[in-house]
């Protein structure tokens, strides 16, 4: 372990609320080595966090542990706002016993360690068994089609017909780039991206096509045509937890959620009919000197088997290190084996490590939350297709502005 000074004091800055635990149980298991390192924990919402490190790093007041995805991460590594590895941490990460390539890799740039890989996101269907079983449904739907069919039999509705519990929480409103994430990943299942990279490392977006339009039907016809959920209902983990949604598709790290506040809950998981997106986040630090020293060996410290199983037993989120024994949780809690038990042909996508991400998943989610919004294109393929060739044009707009676009 990086060697950390005594009586000295760190911040961790997180985008996770549910992770102050983990971080706290980190620095509590340093105490025997660092009696007098203090850590502070200040974890917020996600899109708050984004937004004070905007602030923190470019004026130099961040915290010293800063905890970020790697898709948003590239634009501080551009401008050399994260510290190189040291040494030790760099051959730690680049150890094939600790982590994969790809983890290797979420924690790099320009081919030189920056980063601790820490967790990942990483999709599965939750789906309410009681409610499956009052509709008469014994097994996950298989296929995009069947999400619909699903959907239309679990809906639960007042005597007016409209929906009061929904058969299928999608993401509508709210929570900015989120929406396009959960869009790609419903649209991955039909087989299609929102950028693709070529073999000279350029992108592009081309998903005006069949599959593009398939997605978007699928959340017009459920939203306008089949009312099985609409724009003002209750969603995502809190509304499948307050059992107002049948079903939804989530990270693990609401399975230590339901756990804590609905433990009664009867549900299952399953994997996605193709695969999933992976959104690795690492742990990056900032600062000079000591200080830079007691971060590393924080960093260094929460990839400790011991505290990466405690992650995923009491918060859920899935560690990046490889070698973990996982049985005895999973014995425990059987709903995690759809997040680390796939098929072979099961595939993986990420959000491209390219400054201009958040600026192409926010402006999509914009142009998609006006189309949910419009019950007018739920019959009208040319007017999806339309939408579709606006969103990506825009894209392929700002991937050309940065050099970045494929031709």
């Amino acid at each position: 372990m990086v060697a950390a000074p005594s009586a000295q004091e760190i911040r961790v800055w997180s985008g996770y609320p549910e992770l102050a635990p983990f971080y706290e149980h980190v620095a509590e298991g340093m105490k025997g080595e660092y009696p007098d390192l203090s850590v502070r924990v200040e974890a917020i919402a996600l899109r708050e966090h984004e937004k004070r490190l905007a602030l923190g790093l470019t004026s130099g007041e961040a915290a010293e542990v800063i905890e970020l995805g790697t898709s948003t991460a590239t634009r501080y590594l551009e401008n050399e706002l994260f510290n190189v590895a040291p040494d030790e941490i760099a051959a730690f990460v680049e150890d094939p016993a600790n982590f994969s390539g790809f983890f290797r890799d979420s924690a790099s740039y320009d081919g030189t360690v920056h980063g601790m890989p820490l967790f990942r996101g990483q999709s599965a269907l939750y789906y309410n068994t009681d409610m499956f079983a009052a509709a008469g449904l014994t097994e996950p739907p298989a296929d995009m089609a069947e999400y619909t069919t699903y959907a239309e039999a679990l809906t639960q509705r007042d005597a007016n017909g409209e929906p009061v519990v929904s058969g299928w929480s999608l993401r509508l409103s709210g929570g900015g780039q989120g929406i396009a994430e959960k869009f790609w990943i419903n649209m991955f299942q039909f087989g299609e991206n929102l950028v693709e990279q070529n073999e000279a490392g350029l992108w592009r977006a081309d998903f005006a096509n069949e599959q593009g339009r398939a997605a978007l039907k699928q959340y017009l016809e459920n939203v306008h045509t089949l009312k099985t959920v609409t724009v003002e209902m209750p969603a995502d983990a809190e509304a499948f937890e307050r059992e107002q949604t049948a079903m939804f598709i989530r990270e693990s790290w609401v399975i230590g959620d339901i756990a804590a506040k609905a433990p009664d809950l009867a549900y299952a998981t399953a994997t996605l009919p193709r695969g999933s997106i992976v959104a690795p986040v690492s742990l990056w630090i900032t600062g000079e000197g000591e200080k830079a020293d007691a971060a590393w060996a924080f960093a260094q410290a929460s990839n400790e088997p011991e505290n990466l199983l405690w992650l995923l037993d009491n918060v859920g989120w899935l560690p990046n290190r490889s070698g973990l024994d996982y049985s005895a949780i999973l014995e425990a809690k059987p709903a995690l084996a759809a997040f680390v038990e796939y098929p072979d042909t099961y595939e993986f996508f990420s959000l491209p490590n390219i400054g201009p991400v958040e600026e192409i998943l926010t402006r999509a989610a914009a142009r998609l939350t006006d189309a949910f919004a419009n019950p007018a294109l739920a019959a009208d393929d040319a007017a999806i297709d339309a939408v579709l060739v606006a969103m990506q044009d825009e894209i392929n707009g700002l991937l050309q502005r940065e050099g970045l676009l494929a031709e």
